[in-house]
């Protein structure tokens, strides 16, 4: 057996989205904070992000998360997330996720009933309190990065959809809101197609027209995910179809989706601190979030939210690269 690349992994699954956590392999990625790391990695190692997440190892709808020493000192492990769509500054699922791989793993010191592990991402500190029992990860709530809503009602023109009423929010990622009912869609995976056809239609007006800039995270200027509500949604229970580039869903409810989702209701006045907010998946699961305090992004009136989702250890992997492969960065399809 020949190798000219060898990556090993513990895959797992947050409520029905894959992350695959990659352990070894990858070495220090050069950089002094998270972000440096993750734009370093965008330049010179994005092959190892399409080896991971592309057919035939990945799938089109594959993320995964690469551990790496952390850049603070208050932090125990770094994090740069992976997925087809690119490197992301932070994803909720795959922290989940992540904090379920080092409990289950023993790759941090397991305390019950809970184990609070400090995580280094490109969005900033982390923190993800993993309820154990019996030495098992039965539950991760993350205490997430503020978020804060970017506009609200706003309109954008969108070839074939016409004027779009959508509203923009940050958690972690930057999150267009649009009301199924608004593009003429309904809220059943029969219309999948549709409905990715309208939120890759709706991302690309945004970007084209009105691209949105995170004021202290050097690259995160664009917007990627759309989450179209499904009507009877509200600041208590709320279901949504994440569309995201290049063109799939969310198989998860979307942590730092969520974390938009309540930054925008708390905007509106709809949602108050420490209320649960339940949020559903286009595929039925679930995360509860909460806003836990006010704080401020430059000036800008902004929460901390908290999540609370579940994963599960599907799998441990080596990934090798033949030299013979003829898709060394794998593809799409």
């Amino acid at each position: 057996m020949r190798s000219t690349r060898m990556l090993t992994a513990v895959d797992s699954h947050t409520e029905g989205m894959p992350t695959r956590v990659i352990t070894g392999g990858v070495g220090v990625i050069p950089g002094a904070t998270m972000n440096q790391k993750r734009l370093h990695f965008i330049e010179h190692l994005d092959d190892i992000r399409l080896f991971l997440m592309n057919e035939p190892r990945g799938h089109p709808a594959m993320s995964g998360a690469i551990l790496q020493p952390s850049t603070r000192p208050d932090a125990e492990w770094g994090v740069i997330y992976i997925e087809v769509s690119g490197c992301l500054p932070m994803c909720g699922h795959g922290t989940i996720g992540v904090a379920t791989v080092l409990v289950e793993t023993g790759m941090v010191e397991v305390v019950e009933p809970v184990t609070t592990i400090r995580l280094d991402t490109p969005a900033g500190l982390v923190i993800a309190r993993v309820a154990v029992r019996d030495g098992h990860a039965d539950s991760v709530t993350i205490e997430n990065v503020p978020s804060y809503c970017v506009r609200l009602d706003a309109t954008v023109e969108v070839p074939g959809y016409g004027s779009v009423p959508y509203s923009l929010a940050f958690g972690g990622n930057f999150y267009a809101m649009v009301d199924l009912d608004a593009v003429g869609l309904t809220f059943d995976r029969s219309q999948q197609q549709e409905i990715l056809a309208a939120g890759l239609a709706i991302m690309a007006a945004i970007n084209e027209t009105d691209p949105p800039s995170h004021p202290t995270i050097d690259g995160v200027d664009h917007c990627h995910h759309v989450e179209f509500i499904a009507p009877g949604s509200d600041a208590t229970f709320s279901r949504h179809a994440m569309a995201i580039y290049p063109g799939w869903f969310d198989r998860s409810p979307c942590g730092t989706g969520t974390s938009a989702r309540m930054a925008e209701l708390w905007a509106r006045g709809e949602l108050a601190l420490d209320t649960d907010f339940v949020n559903e998946s286009f595929i039925g699961s679930i995360f509860v979030g909460r806003l836990i305090r006010e704080t401020t992004v430059e000036g800008i009136p902004a929460v901390i939210p908290t999540i609370t989702g579940r994963a599960w250890v599907t799998g441990i992997g080596q990934y090798l690269l033949d030299p013979s492969d003829p898709f060394p960065t794998g593809f799409q399809f």
